[in-house]
């Protein structure tokens, strides 16, 4: 598998204009996992944001805090790897955003309920 991807590359190599050599031959560009794996992240992204739609009562804390969680760890981690991942940090504080912002739905759902509860 590893060696029809090395021919792949060799063939898209041909048709990359120069103006873009800088990118695809960077450390962290689309020729290495530097780059795929970030970018198949924004699918989390992506869902959080869907998620946002969904009412607060069927949101996960466990699944939220996961996220928040991970994103915050994984965003000092691209800063601390060699080479630096930009596009990895960029993904993973998304991540961590949106993971917040359900904690924060959350939290105001269940404040809200309580103060209901308070008041009957």
């Amino acid at each position: 598998m590893a060696a029809v991807y090395r021919n792949f590359i060799v063939t898209l190599d041909k048709f990359v204009p120069p103006k873009f050599q800088p990118v695809w031959n960077h450390p962290a560009g689309p020729k290495t996992i530097f780059f795929w794996a970030p970018a198949f992240k924004w699918a989390l992204v992506i869902a959080g944001i869907g998620d946002i739609a969904r009412p607060a009562e069927k949101l996960s804390v466990s699944q939220s805090s996961a996220l928040a969680a991970t994103g915050i760890i994984w965003s000092r981690y691209s800063m601390v790897i060699i080479p630096k991942n930009w596009n990895l940090l960029s993904v993973n504080i998304f991540v961590a955003l949106t993971g917040i912002y359900q904690l924060s739905r959350i939290y105001m759902y269940h404040s809200s309920q309580q103060k209901q509860a308070n008041q009957e």
